[in-house]
């Protein structure tokens, strides 16, 4: 029903007709008339939405700003501070996996590998000449090593089969510790390379060589430590599984490679017993060294520098290795 179609009450028929009763009153009445049950329910919302500790409402006369009508919503993300990492209203960093544990046969086993000489030995020849106690008399830091006739040196041969055989061996679960991989400029001794193969408690250490005879000398041999006691040196615990040790190597080494064993020493078994090498007579560990043929014979020579030979005399020594350990 429209007002303008209301009768009037009698008290009012004096009012104008033109214009309803209330559009008399003042403006300013009307409209906080109309402002304040707006406010009260504004402020009711705010109370009940903030939890306000002190449960009054506005000062008299403020208005009803966006502070008030939107506490405790999405507002609040862009003004509360962010709390510091490490506090209870922080979520804890999750913490790094652990390592898988290793893997495979050898799983647990520790093998270290000592690349023969060094490439910038060649530089350092009054470094590696000083001498060094290795139990049963003194003898030279380290030596050059030897070369192809073609210049390749020995140093980078065995380098190169050490790490293929790592690789190989690292495949299998065994953790393996170089004695050095060319990363110093001479070195390291002969009695140092001893000492990286004790502290490592190895479970095994094979040091890599190629030998330097006359031509015509031929194929590969495994030396093995002998029975010394002198000063630091004392080989009495690691003979027998040093020589179980060679014995696996020659053997999977022959087979893998197609190569003979030695044509000049050894009697053609392929071992050699020596007691004047300072990295066999200052091991605690089970050692041996291999010579892997003759880098001054062109057909031996040949195979040396062939890669994929290198591969397979990798593959002879982490075999060899392995059947020791029992993978």
């Amino acid at each position: 029903m429209r007002y303008d179609d209301t009768p009037l009450p009698e008290s009012r028929s004096s009012i104008s007709p033109d214009r309803p009763w209330f559009a008399r009153r003042p403006a300013l009445t009307v409209a906080l008339a109309a402002l304040a049950p707006t406010c009260l329910a504004g402020w009711v919302l705010t109370q009940v939405l903030t939890g306000s500790e002190s449960g009054g409402r506005p000062p008299e006369g403020m208005p009803l700003t966006a502070s008030h009508t939107t506490a405790g919503s999405d507002a609040k993300s862009s003004t509360s501070p962010t709390p510091a990492p490490g506090t209870a209203a922080s979520p804890a960093a999750p913490a790094a996996p652990a390592p898988a544990p290793a893997k495979g046969p050898l799983a647990g086993r520790t093998v270290v590998i000592d690349p023969g000489h060094n490439t910038g030995n060649f530089q350092h020849s009054a470094e590696i000449n000083k001498l060094v106690d290795i139990g049963t008399n003194r003898k030279e830091c380290d030596t050059t090593g030897t070369t192809t006739n073609s210049g390749y040196m020995e140093a980078e041969f065995s380098l190169d089969v050490s790490r293929r055989a790592r690789a190989l061996l690292e495949a299998k679960g065994a953790k393996v510790v170089f004695t050095h991989e060319a990363d110093r400029p001479w070195g390291p001794c002969i009695n140092e390379r001893a000492r990286i193969g004790n502290e490592a408690a190895a479970d095994a250490v094979v040091s890599v060589h190629a030998d330097g005879a006359s031509s015509g000398n031929r194929g590969f041999h495994v030396i093995l430590p002998a029975r010394v006691k002198g000063g630091a040196a004392d080989t009495s615990k690691i003979v027998g599984p040093s020589r179980d040790l060679g014995e696996r190597i020659a053997s999977n080494f022959g087979r893998t490679t197609g190569s003979s064993p030695a044509n000049y020493l050894g009697s053609g078994t392929g071992l050699v017993v020596r007691d004047d090498l300072g990295g066999l007579n200052l091991s605690t560990r089970p050692k041996v060294f291999l010579e892997c043929g003759n880098m001054r014979d062109a057909k031996d020579a040949a195979q040396l520098m062939d890669p994929q030979w290198r591969q397979k005399a990798a593959q002879g020594i982490a075999d060899g290795i392995t059947g020791f350990l029992g993978g």
